[in-house]
């Protein structure tokens, strides 16, 4: 489908040179409006009777060009672009040219295909928990619109009323998702206050008045009379004999009320709410809840490949990369792999960041749809004649906001605003590239790959984030290209943003940039961004030492110790360690190794070592022997079933065993000529007794 490209200079407070722009885009000149929103709206309804593609470079009027669009019943695919506050608005702005041609081409590339989706359903079942003089209050407000259900963990229930149902209790827990909670608490007190028709029969009826209007036993002040329960009588509210006091109920939405709320991480799971004493907040959230009734989804952020993932083999511990940064909670160790609840995962991507061997991926976008708007923005922004790029990734919530703000702060002339040469990408969220990405950005053209953190991020997201840095810059500044090409930018405002911009400096980049795609495996990625920087690198190595956590590296074996049992080969899940089918050989690929660390874990011997390093040059991915050893041959048909010291190992430790002594040399034939020997004595009495008859 053809694109066009609609451009305004928003009433001249930009420059707009429409025909660099255009030869940029491989177009013909671009028409440049000046009140395309306004007195040349007609100039933007014509286009839409077209039918084609249409790139508008305005997101102010947004709503506006919407629609207008609807009015023309246009069945035209639409885009924005914000080339005012991310570029034209800027004390720059006589140079940015290059960026807004490089935001046009990415707006023009074809849509992704959809990702699968997470379905909810609500039929707006809340729960409040938590103090009564809150929850109360909350339930009266929202009765009208939504299934109150009330959870009273303290405080006064005597005006409860029978509109609800109603429980109170202690050690309350929450799990779950919007449309399938599990709410569960301790029935901790005699009266039900679900059953309880608020009769005041059993406070008539108590002696030591150790009943009030809260319809909840004083227990302390009770002496068991018991005339409570004759009073309550067949209501049957009243039960000083309960043993099952453990409670549990499902809910579609969950409005805790607790000064402290019950679920603590990080992303909190859809359709939960927490606003504990602030009232602001909790009527904020009132109103979300109303709108939660109904169907909803939301994109399968992740693929999962079980096959390579390092997570565990035969109980032994590797890769707990994921599980460990998950702010949502949603992966969990599942046997020797993991399991990742879709529900739960709120796409932050961050698993798929950490990931060494790429078991993990992340689909939104694809590998391949980001590396084909990277490579298009900075391949535009080259022919454009721009020079040092810089790619800002942000996500799509705060960080957008601040870029907002501070491109509107610079067109007040109250900030400078995003220098020419820094080019914002927008993310869902800022921890879903890591070095896979940013390396093959680098090796495209970028200067400097610039992630924004405004702190509404989960700490240990940034700290991966820094980690991931580390290494990528370890790798660069190795292969001789200076500078500081990855930076995590920290901003709570737009001020504080538009400082750290102009600290940036630029970094060296590849005289020639890659071509290469993004590949879907991660691993596979990393091997084409390497391949092309080594090949450009100003000093070229064979090898790099790497810091903590990368996900490149090499082992050693301790050959006096090894016994090439195999154990290693087995644990490994990357294939980068293999025997050899024809001899005794133990082997080691590479650049397959993920560093997990199973291998060193499963040797029984304690024979492997890791080190980590990127090693550079063609052996790296061919198999090299780390081990081999004589073949032993099986005493009775001669065939090799094992290494010479391994078998002489098993029958030094075997030989005082009991179960062993005797047939010692069992011990050195292979399975079939052992299993012959067990069973030779039975044949030649069953031979026998064949004659006798």
């Amino acid at each position: 489908m053809n694109t066009r490209i609609k451009v305004c200079n928003c009433n001249h407070t930009m420059p707009v040179d429409g025909q660099a722009l255009g030869a940029a885009l491989g177009e013909g000149a671009l028409p440049v409006a000046s009140q395309l929103c306004r007195r040349e709206v007609d100039n933007y309804i014509n286009t839409l009777e077209g039918g084609e593609r249409l790139v508008v470079a305005c997101t102010q009027e947004q709503p506006l060009f919407e629609e207008l669009a609807e009015m023309k019943q246009t069945v035209a695919p639409l885009r924005f672009v914000n080339i005012r506050e991310t570029g034209g608005w800027s004390s720059e702005s006589a140079h940015v040219t290059p960026k807004l041609a490089a935001l046009l081409a990415a707006a023009r590339l074809p849509d992704p295909e959809p990702v699968p989706e997470v379905e909810y359903q609500s039929e707006g079942r809340v729960l409040l928990m938590g103090p009564a003089e809150r929850v109360l209050r909350w339930a009266r407000r929202l009765e009208r619109e939504l299934q109150v259900s009330v959870l009273l963990t303290s405080g006064d229930a005597s005006l409860t009323g029978r509109q609800w149902p109603t429980w109170t209790g202690a050690q309350s827990r929450v799990e779950g998702w919007l449309g399938a909670f599990k709410a569960s608490w301790q029935q901790a007190n005699p009266i039900d206050l679900d059953l309880c028709t608020r009769c005041n029969a059993c406070i008539k009826a108590c002696p030591e008045n150790a009943i009030d209007l809260m319809y909840q036993v004083n227990l302390n002040a009770c002496k068991d009379h018991r005339d409570c329960v004759s009073a309550c009588g067949a209501i049957g509210a009243i039960n000083f004999d309960r043993r099952d006091t453990e409670r549990e109920a499902e809910f579609d939405l969950i409005f805790d009320l607790h000064e402290t709320p019950l679920l603590r991480m990080h992303q909190l799971p859809q359709g939960y709410f927490a606003p504990g004493a602030d009232e602001t907040k909790a009527a904020e959230q009132a109103l979300q809840l109303t709108e939660l009734v109904g169907i909803f989804s939301k994109p399968r952020f992740f693929q999962y490949k079980d096959s390579i993932c390092a997570h565990s083999r035969s109980k032994q511990p590797g890769c707990n990369a994921c599980i460990d940064i998950c702010s949502a909670e949603a992966i969990s160790a599942n046997g020797d792999h993991i399991k990742v609840n879709p529900s739960l995962c709120a796409g932050c991507g961050a698993c798929a960041t950490v990931c060494p061997s790429g078991a993990l991926s992340y689909v939104y976008p694809r590998a391949s749809d980001l590396g084909a708007t990277i490579k298009t923005m900075l391949a535009t922004y080259a022919r454009a004649g721009g020079k040092r790029p810089a790619l800002l990734l942000h996500g799509e919530g705060q960080g957008a906001e601040l870029i907002l703000q501070l491109g509107q702060l610079a067109g007040a002339g109250a900030a400078q605003g995003l220098p020419a040469r820094v080019i914002p990408l927008a993310l869902h969220h800022i921890a879903s590239t890591g070095i896979d990405v940013w390396l093959s950005a680098v090796a495209y053209g970028a200067s400097n790959i610039l992630v924004l953190a405004t702190g509404e991020e989960a700490p240990q997201h940034c700290e991966a984030l820094e980690q991931q840095m580390d290494i990528a810059q370890t790798i660069l500044n190795a292969l001789g290209y200076s500078g500081q090409h990855m930076q995590l930018l920290r901003a709570n405002n737009a001020m504080e943003l538009d400082t750290a911009l102009r600290r940036v400096e630029a970094g060296l980049t590849p005289a020639q940039p890659a071509t290469f795609n993004l590949a879907a495996l991660k691993r596979n990625t990393l091997d084409y961004a390497l391949t092309h920087l080594l090949a450009q690198a100003p000093q070229p190595q064979q090898e790099i030492a790497l810091p903590h956590g990368a996900p490149f590296g090499t082992l050693a074996v301790n050959k006096d110790s090894c016994t090439l049992c195999m154990a290693c080969v087995g644990a490994c899940p990357e294939s980068a360690l293999a025997d050899n089918p024809n001899l005794p050989q133990l082997r080691f690929t590479e650049t397959n190794c993920v560093q997990c660390g199973l291998c060193e874990k499963t040797c029984p011997e304690n024979a492997i070592t890791l080190t980590l390093r990127l090693l550079l040059t063609p052996e790296a991915k061919q198999p090299r022997v780390m081990n081999e050893a004589q073949p032993y041959h099986c005493i009775r048909c001669d065939k090799p079933f094992g290494t010479l010291q391994m078998v002489e190992n098993m029958v030094a430790r075997l030989s005082a065993h009991g179960a062993f002594a005797g047939n010692l040399d069992r011990l050195r034939m292979c399975s079939d000529c052992r299993v012959i020997d067990m069973m030779q004595p039975a044949k030649e009495v069953s031979i026998l007794e064949v004659k006798r008859q």
